[in-house]
This record gives structure tokens, sequence and C-alpha cells, in this order.
């Protein structure tokens, strides 16, 4: 059994339970629908005797969030599978969603390699910053999604552990 929460904008959260054979419950209650895919991302679905057309405009696998539209209005969905919901009651899903405003050092070291420049805009993961520190080389990369805005040391610069280093838009 898959459980996910769907949160629409300004509306209360909704449960969707998809079991193992096919069948899916809303609310706890049986969700009877007849859904024809057309191609392209578009589908026909059959519900209480009425026919909708929908549209699957964006989809981000990462951030858990859909974009439809369904019968020419647009609806924004935020998908949390149990162990979403686990962490927001837990409250740790609001420090994972903070934005990173700027990369600190997180030991002291030397700067021998300033792979990014101010402006270009950076994926998490991307590789920021090269710094040696015990004559190992440890490769920095982004937290977040950003836009560099600022290098805040230069190449060959010898750093201390928790000196910025670069500040995102």
């Amino acid at each position: 059994m898959l459980q996910i929460q769907l949160a629409a904008a300004a509306q209360s959260p909704l449960e969707v339970d998809y079991q193992p054979n096919g069948a899916v419950t809303v609310g706890g209650q049986p969700f009877a629908w007849d859904l024809t895919a057309l191609g392209n991302g578009r589908y026909s679905i059959l519900y209480q005797n009425r026919s909708y057309n929908a549209e699957l405009l964006e989809i981000d696998y990462a951030a858990k969030t859909v974009a439809l539209k369904i019968n020419d209005q647009r609806l924004e969905f935020q998908a949390k599978d149990r162990l979403d919901l686990l962490l927001d009651k837990m409250g740790l899903s609001a420090a994972v969603s903070t934005k990173v405003n700027e990369l600190k050092a997180p030991m002291p070291g030397l700067i021998v390699d300033v792979r990014v420049e101010p402006g270009q805009t950076v994926q998490k993961g991307d590789a920021l910053l090269v710094l040696e520190a015990m004559k190992m080389e440890n490769i920095l990369k982004a937290p977040g999604e950003g836009i560099v805005a600022a290098i805040k040391v230069s190449l060959r610069d010898n750093v201390t552990k928790g000196q910025v280093l670069i500040q995102f838009a």
C-alpha cells in the first residue's frame, strides 16, 4: 500500500491510498473512476457520470510536486508519503526546506580551485570549490538551487572553519 497526502493550494490535505490490487481511496472513501490516457500527458476521466479533460503540465519528482490542468483550471499539488508526513510531525521538514544563503568552510584549508562565478545558476550537488585540508582535496558542492551572488575567496586563499566562501542570491 502506498499512502500519500496531496495538498492543493488553499485547500486542506487529502489522504490518497493506493492498494496493490489497484483500488484507490481518497479520505478513506472508495474512489471509483475511469481514466483513459490520450497521449502526450492528456487524459480523459469519467467520475460520477461526469467527464473531465486532464493534462499533466509539470511534474518534479525530487520536490514531489505536480501541476495539472483539469477542464482548463490549473491545479498544483504537493505529494507527501509516510516519511514526509513523519518528518513534518517531528518538525524536521522546515529545516530541510530552509533556503541556503551562503556556503561556509566546513574546516580550515586552502582554496585550490573555484569552479563557479558570480551570476551563475547552480543546482543542488554542483561542484563550487575545491578545499584542500590535511593533504586531501574536498569538493564543496551546492547545498541547493540558487544563483551565485558573490564569491568571498580567491584561488590559493587560506580559510578558517565557518568562514563564508560563497553567497547566494
